[in-house]
């Protein structure tokens, strides 16, 4: 197998961008990724999403995208898998180049979510939980973070406001991010104020209804080193896992079995552990979820993931910054998208072009992308070379 370099990355700003349909948005994220990449045409395409045969009444987005992008005749594929499309859709790319199948690969995460009314795509969201168990309940999505959010609480004595520094967080590094839906810190005060979703989740341990699209260019290291002009970002390890749909067939509510069984496939892929990662782009589509990827992902013992945000470890100068550009509350959460703007960010850091929100000497970092509530985990590992 080849090792494998990500050479271009490209994304839209995150938003309410009507102007912009689903083709135009993954048009800008591709188009500007392959001209970072210094390519004109790619071999092959891979294009995560969830809701667009749903909200936008398309399917065949590979063919779609790729014709309008100006890369008509080439291989084209769409990938869904729930809010983990985009970080699954960049699985299958490196698997692509890395068997030598291909020699230069695109990646396209897009999702247009706010065209449609609010319970519409609510409805769309629940597709990514079970159907005859739970979404015949009435269960939405934010209900079952709800509940595990309950759960987490009770079972660990943890009172509500020790999520806050997750979202105050991710709020201060949106500010310092141009494509971020939220430019603006909040204060603990704001997030004890806010408004009560589906309790115990309020609105800002929740992330947005929003649209986006982001891409990367992949090829062999050898030809990386040709086209590159910045600095080169590896692949080290990719691994996907899976659990149940719903959450009364989970062996274990609080683990995240999924996640942490990709994390610990990636880790022996990289030769890593968790004492090697500089910076953790997490699913924090929910703080609750913030809390239990880093648990299950080895950087706090079971209960202790709020206790890491608390103590400022999870900052920008912190022992393991999480959500460096916003994360899914601050920037936004294009949910078929997200995976690959978790790994735009990352590359962002490891190039050293972060700006105010650079890590201090970043070099290897990991992203971990969540498709409904866990049933889905692919979990990336990326490295400078130096």
């Amino acid at each position: 197998m080849r090792d494998v370099c990500i050479v271009g990355i490209g994304q839209t700003p995150i938003g309410e961008l009507w102007d912009d349909s689903l083709r135009e948005l993954a048009f800008k994220a591709l188009r500007q990724a392959a001209a970072d990449a210094g390519i004109e045409r790619p071999e092959a395409l891979y294009v995560g999403n969830m809701l667009a045969p749903r909200l936008s009444d398309q399917a065949h987005l590979g063919a779609l995208i790729a014709d309008y992008t100006g890369w008509r005749g080439i291989e084209a594929t769409t990938v869904e898998a729930a809010c983990a499309s985009g970080g699954v859709a960049f699985q299958a790319a490196v698997r692509a180049v890395a068997s030598g199948a291909v020699d230069v690969a695109a990646v396209c995460g897009v999702e247009k979510m706010t065209d449609d009314t609010p319970e519409l795509v609510t409805s769309a969201l629940a597709t990514a939980a079970d159907a005859d168990f739970e979404g015949v309940q009435g269960a939405s999505f934010v209900a079952l973070n709800a509940l595990i959010m309950q759960r987490y609480m009770y079972e660990y004595g943890v009172p509500h406001d020790a999520f806050a520094p997750f979202s105050i967080n991710a709020h201060q590094n949106a500010v310092n991010n141009p494509n971020a839906m939220f430019q603006r810190a909040i204060t603990l005060e704001d997030y004890k104020r806010a408004s009560m979703i589906a309790a115990p989740i309020n609105l800002y341990d929740s992330s947005p209804i929003c649209d986006g699209a982001a891409a990367i260019i992949l090829c062999p290291a050898e030809m990386a080193r040709e086209l590159a002009a910045k600095p080169l970002v590896r692949v080290l390890a990719s691994a996907t896992a899976t659990d149940s749909l719903d959450l009364a067939s989970r062996r274990d509510l609080l683990g995240l079995e999924a996640a942490q069984m990709s994390a610990r496939k990636a880790y022996q892929q990289a030769e890593l552990s968790p004492a090697d990662i500089d910076v953790f782009e997490v699913h924090d589509a929910f703080s609750i979820m913030a809390a239990l990827c880093l648990e299950a992902a080895g950087f706090a013992p079971r209960g202790q993931g709020t206790r890491l945000a608390q103590e400022g470890d999870i900052t920008i100068s912190g022992c393991i910054p999480i959500s460096t550009m916003g994360g899914l509350k601050g920037r936004g959460h294009p949910v078929g998208a997200t995976g690959v703007y978790e790994l735009v960010d990352l590359v962002t850091q490891l190039r050293g072009e972060a700006g105010a929100n650079q890590v201090k000497n970043a070099a290897v970092g990991m992203t971990q992308n969540i498709g409904g509530t866990g049933a889905t985990v692919v979990t990336h590992i990326l490295g400078r070379v130096e």
